[in-house]
């Protein structure tokens, strides 16, 4: 059975930084696209970013220049790490997984972890 379990979140005063990280289980990793989305109060999820295997990056807009994603697949992990942190990157943060799927559409969650910014 596929897991992920996100770990790492917390509350930063703007301009801080904070790594996520995502602990998957059950499936063949390697050839997964893996992905970082985000849901703040009264807002729909958005993406954050995602990385094929092997590591074709993609972001937001609004993360670029501040957000990597990386990934460590001797570890099956996957990582966020958030500079320059700012009130509007506060959400719930989900990790993602599909073997074929690089989007919202992705077929295993997991469970998210807050992050909070405060001004």
């Amino acid at each position: 059975q596929v897991r992920l379990v996100e770990s790492g979140g917390g509350s930063v005063q703007a301009g801080g930084s904070l790594s996520l990280s995502c602990a998957a289980f059950g499936y063949d990793y390697l050839t997964y696209c893996m992905g970082w989305f985000r849901q703040a109060p009264g807002k729909e999820r958005e993406g954050v970013a995602t990385i094929t295997s092997p590591h074709e990056t993609t972001y937001a807009d609004a993360v670029k220049g501040r957000f990597t994603i990386s990934r460590d697949n001797a570890k099956h992990s996957l990582y966020l790490h958030m500079n320059s942190l700012k009130p509007e990157d506060t959400a719930m943060y989900y990790c993602a997984a599909d073997p074929g799927v690089c989007n919202a559409d992705m077929r295993y969650w997991g469970q998210g972890t807050q992050v909070t910014v405060s001004s």
